[in-house]
């Protein structure tokens, strides 16, 4: 998905960080205490004021020496070099940000990534994320490590007796780069967002479930001994994150999406290690890495070697109008679809419609007269009775998506309406969908024909003002039909 690729993007190349909101749900589960109020942490005084005097500390150095130690030996992962250390200061840490930021920039790519947000709904039009998210990560960026400079960092005003578990999580990062050289493997994905992401699950929910046990050490336990681990986390970071001013805030998807690597990524790291002999057998993972983040939020599905289905999209030369200019094609993938359906319906349906998925593929596009953002999502489904279920839901979300509508034609497993951007589409055969929005039904019937669907109905418009009693007589089907 875009957002936390704009995260990473935003931190410089790929970079792995430690969001404090879920440090302290993270150390709150493994103590079994409340977690620490975010304002109480970012209220701590920092301890040195100069990125050159943390450099230079010898008990911030001897401390992370001794948690390197400790993560090699949880992790079975050998210490292969040194590592730089440092602590920085909060503006020092968004300095750091703005200039990676500026060393970083691609604005076509953050363009499309805007507008693709803004054509499913996610985000409002208009909305500043690259600000939004600067500040953001200001306060939250806990820990840091760039696999580029071999250097990992913790902010100051980390209270001294939560750095080191800081350190837990950013080390098992550092650990992880040195055996299987984390930012090739995760864009290894690229394209599809989905399995990037479902990577990005796996690096931050093994360094939040190693974090875990680094905080278990004394009690002898591990994630492997105890229930899911995730449910008190959870909790916490969502009552955490209610009571910082930027997140607070935050449209939900920003919200969820900042979560998910975090938290759905340990449950699914907790599930492997339960279904292995531990994390000597983390390797595995990183031979066969996880393809779709249904697979991480459904670890068995990763167990059992299940896999989306290959959805495509045809090609867009002489199908779609001249002035449209293709932004993007990808995949949403099951958290995505979720996303999308608690955007516009509510949580439990979501959750509830969202495991039918198999597959999809969108694309955004802009029009060059216009401005309006074309979207066409072709989803697959597990079944034609999920698929019909989806249907009913999704009919319903786009609704409440557009508010405005005019023209409704309904007929089963067809749907369309016109919209102030142009005409909105549904379809459903089989156990496939398809919506195209911001369109004309000449463009529709184009890609369902190139699809290879058979014509759906036809809307009919009712006739002008009857001119004879035959007229007046004759039965006209309304393209209003079944609208509701």
């Amino acid at each position: 998905m875009k957002l936390f690729r704009r995260l990473q993007r935003t931190v410089g190349a790929k970079r792995s960080v430690a969001l404090a909101v879920l440090l302290a749900c993270g150390m709150a589960f493994a103590a079994q205490r409340p977690a620490a109020s975010l304002k109480s942490i970012a209220a701590a005084p920092p301890k040195i004021s100069s990125q050159t005097a943390a450099a230079s500390s010898p008990e911030f150095i001897k401390a992370a020496d001794e948690v390197l130690a400790q993560m090699s030996k949880i992790l079975s992962l050998p210490i292969k070099e040194p590592l730089k250390k440092t602590l920085r200061s909060k503006q020092e840490v968004r300095d750091y940000l703005i200039r990676e930021d500026k060393e970083d920039k691609k604005d076509a790519e953050r363009y499309a990534d805007d507008k693709t947000l803004e054509a499913f709904g996610l985000i409002p039009k208009g909305f500043p994320l690259d600000s939004f998210m600067l500040d953001v990560l200001t306060d939250q960026v806990a820990g840091l490590y760039d696999p580029k400079a071999k250097e990992f960092y913790i902010a100051n005003w980390i209270p001294v007796d939560e750095q080191r578990t800081v350190m837990s999580h950013e080390l098992t990062h550092a650990l992880e780069d040195q055996s299987f050289h984390i930012d090739s493997w995760i864009k290894a994905a690229r394209p599809n967002d989905d399995a990037e992401l479902a990577r990005d699950a796996v690096s931050e929910g093994s360094a939040m479930a190693a974090m875990v046990d680094y905080e278990m050490l004394e009690q002898k336990v591990s994630v492997r001994d105890v229930p899911d681990v995730t449910l008190l986390i959870r909790a916490g970071a969502l009552s955490e994150m209610d009571k910082d001013p930027n997140l607070a805030k935050a449209p939900l998807y920003i919200r969820d999406e900042l979560l998910f690597p975090y938290l759905a990524g340990t449950g699914f790291t907790q599930e492997f290690l339960k279904a292995h002999t531990g994390w000597q057998d983390l390797h595995l993972i990183f031979q066969n890495p996880p393809v779709s983040t249904q697979q991480i939020i459904h670890p068995d599905m990763y167990l059992h070697g299940i896999k989306p289905e290959v959805v495509a999209l045809p090609d867009w030369k002489a199908l779609v109008p001249g002035d449209w200019k293709l932004l993007e094609e990808n995949t949403m993938g099951e958290f995505g679809v979720e996303e999308i359906l608690k955007q516009f319906l509510d949580e439990n349906r979501a959750e509830l419609l969202a495991p039918a998925w198999r597959g999809d593929r969108y694309a955004v596009f802009e029009d060059a007269k216009t401005k309006s953002t074309p979207l066409i999502f072709r989803l697959a489904l597990d079944n034609p009775d999920d698929a019909a279920h989806f249907f009913g839901q999704y009919s319903e979300a786009l609704e409440h998506k557009y508010k405005t509508r005019t023209e409704l034609f309904r007929r089963p497993n067809f749907f369309q309406f016109e919209s102030e951007s142009g005409g909105v589409f549904l379809r459903c055969v089989a156990a496939q969908c398809l919506t195209v929005e911001s369109a004309t039904r000449e463009t529709f019937d184009k890609i369902n024909r190139t699809i290879g669907w058979e014509p759906a109905p036809a809307a009919v418009s009712a006739p002008a003002a009857p001119e004879t009693i035959t007229q007046q007589s004759a039965p006209v089907e309304s393209g209003d039909a079944g609208a509701q």
